[in-house]
């Protein structure tokens, strides 16, 4: 780990207000892994976003819409963040979403081809629509056009603009825990 966590008795008048609202945000949507620390410091990507206020309350506004305001079915989206999280190798993101993916009974089969990046045999239509758009999108180039209609047709203009937009999110919070070396706690 590259940034030293916070502590929250050490937290800055800047800091302070968007610890309160990712801790908050955290206890509402993200309580399917370990976010925070003995102490009471924020792990994972927050952490990072902690240390330079500004710029992470602009990813946490955005982490906040395209999570409390998600259109998309949980099960397409997690397998879009996990195939993101899989091209960059990126192990807290990867941890986290297997994590919520086994609340949504996801098998083991299942998270093991998608961490392999291996299309699953098994999926639906529109968790194989939400594979396919995020397999293309991170291995780079203009999504194919025949993506990005199955994209529209199965999800709507909305849900595919969300789905594109969730893809490059988590590219951004891969980059995040990659840059800064984010570990990845102890499984249970």
């Amino acid at each position: 780990m590259r940034l030293p966590l916070i502590d929250p008795a050490d937290l800055t008048a800047e800091q302070r207000p968007l610890y309160e609202d990712m801790k908050a945000g955290i206890a509402q949507k993200f309580n399917a892994f370990e976010t925070v620390g003995e102490d009471g410091a924020l792990i994972g990507p927050w952490n990072p976003w902690l240390h330079e206020p500004v710029i992470g309350k602009a990813i946490w506004d955005l982490t906040k819409a395209m999570s409390m305001q998600a259109s998309l079915p949980d099960r397409a989206r997690q397998i879009a963040i996990l195939v993101t999280g899989a091209h960059f190798d990126a192990a807290y993101e990867i941890y986290a979403h297997i994590a919520i993916a086994e609340q949504e009974k996801m098998s083991d089969r299942r998270l093991s081809q998608l961490v392999a990046n291996v299309k699953p045999d098994d999926l639906d239509d529109e968790e194989s629509t939400a594979y396919d758009v995020a397999f293309a999108l991170v291995n780079g180039g203009v999504l194919p056009e025949p993506c990005y209609r199955l994209a529209v047709k199965t999800f709507g203009q909305h849900g595919a603009n969300e789905l594109i937009y969730l893809v490059g999110l988590y590219c951004l919070v891969s980059m995040t825990l990659n840059g800064f070396n984010v570990p990845v706690p102890e499984r249970e």
